[in-house]
Order: structure tokens, then sequence, then C-alpha cells
């Protein structure tokens, strides 16, 4: 694992990094069965989407990204599984904080690893949705609120 890792910031429209991050996508899809989208659903959610990235140069792999949309809604999430404990999902959400007042996702109610994430950081689970993926799997709808420690918290992330 190189220590090197470049951050990266892909406004909507660019397509940069776009195959990388499909890749990543994929793998975990097929090792975890979670970020289950379609690639047109993906690619054109990518597109509408400032994107957070970061890539090990020495590897040529993206390690981990977020998709943000305009409104502060965290669409994706995902870091590689060698790259995880580092803090670098962490770092991807502050950096969508960074831009917003307030961040919003879904996540699956079976996904407990990603629950327990998004509520360490402080989200909170706003309702369930039954059937909201397109597997007809069910869906929690979390909030990252306003607070200021929140954010302080989040932000000091990206200083490290």
């Amino acid at each position: 694992m190189s220590v090197n890792l470049e951050q990266r910031t892909i406004e909507p429209g660019d397509d940069a990094l776009l195959e990388p991050i499909w890749s990543l996508k994929e793998r975990i899809r097929r090792s975890e069965g979670v970020l289950k989208q379609r690639r047109t659903f993906f690619a054109r959610a990518y597109r509408r989407s400032r994107v957070h990235a970061y890539r090990d140069p020495d590897a040529n792999e993206v390690v981990g990204f977020a998709a943000v949309r305009s409104d502060g809604y965290l669409l994706f999430l995902a870091v590689h599984p060698d790259y995880r404990g580092e803090g670098f999902g962490e770092k991807l959400v502050a950096h969508a904080v960074s831009d917003h007042q307030s961040v919003t996702c879904h996540a699956r109610t079976t996904n407990e690893s990603a629950l327990d994430f998004y509520q360490h950081l402080g989200f909170e689970v706003v309702r369930r949705i039954d059937n909201y993926y397109e597997d007809a799997g069910d869906a929690f709808f979390l909030r990252l609120g306003e607070s200021a420690s929140l954010t302080d918290r989040l932000s000091s992330l990206l200083r490290r």
C-alpha cells in the first residue's frame, strides 16, 4: 500500500477517473454485494456530481471516492478494502461537508458496516424506505446535521 496518495476533486461533467472509479465500485459489488448500480445509472450520476477521490499513483488505481450532488446528497461512498480503517472514508465525507451545510445519503438496512460508519460520524437515521433499491432492498435515509462541532471535527480530518 502506497503512502503517497493523491487527493483529486472532479467537477460535474468531467469523466476523469470514471473508469477507475467504476472498477473499484464493481470490485466492491462482487465481493460485498453492495453498490449494485448499473453502469448507465452510475455514469450519469457520476457526471452530475462533484467527485472527491484518493488515488494511489504507484498502483495506478483509485482507493476511495465520494460522489456528491449539488444539494449535498452523497450518491456514492466507497473505499478499497485494503485501505479501510485508515481514515479515508472520514476524509471523503469531510470533503462533502466542506461544500455543504448538511449532507444526506441512503444506506441499505442490511449494510451494517456502512450504517455503523455513518452513525460514527454523526449521521442520524431520518426514516426507513421499503423497496428503495432496484432489487427491492430497503434503505435508511440518513442526515448529517449542521452542528458546528461536527463540521469542525470533520474539517480537521482534511488537515491530517
